[in-house]
């Protein structure tokens, strides 16, 4: 796991305009029109325009905007959405359960970063035990 791939920012940095960090911390060319899967924190008009610039389909979850309440197809469109990113949400919900993530114990952003991939490590050695039987052959 090379470390600069992953992306560490402040707390108080809003998730919006975070996007184009996270898409620059990829070195690989992403397939034209693969599927862009995030929660609703990251839809704004400018990551859809971004998204569009790279190549890459919206499937940002949708967002109620003040007084407008979503669409039957846009919350159709989150469920549908929502059966794959369950995935990613319960490796952090693992890791807040299992090693009391998501509590900052460091200062600064280095050790921060040091941090969240212990957290990601130990996560994964947690999981491989089990992952191994499922995929091994009787």
């Amino acid at each position: 796991m090379d470390a600069r791939l992953i992306l560490t920012t402040t707390a108080s940095k809003n998730e919006i305009s975070n996007l184009e960090d996270v898409l620059n911390t990829v070195t690989v060319k992403l397939p034209k029109d693969i599927p862009l899967k995030a929660d609703k924190g990251y839809q704004s008009k400018k990551n859809a325009t971004l998204l569009k610039g790279r190549n890459l389909k919206n499937h940002i979850l949708k967002k109620a905007v003040k007084n407008k309440s979503l669409t039957k197809w846009e919350k159709r469109f989150n469920k549908l959405i929502g059966k794959t990113r369950f995935k990613v949400e319960r490796t952090f919900g693992g890791i807040k359960l299992w090693f009391k993530g998501g509590i900052a114990r460091y200062r600064g952003m280095e050790k921060m970063h040091t941090q969240n991939l212990m957290e990601a490590i130990c996560y994964n050695l947690y999981r491989s035990p089990g992952i191994i039987a499922t995929n091994s052959k009787n």
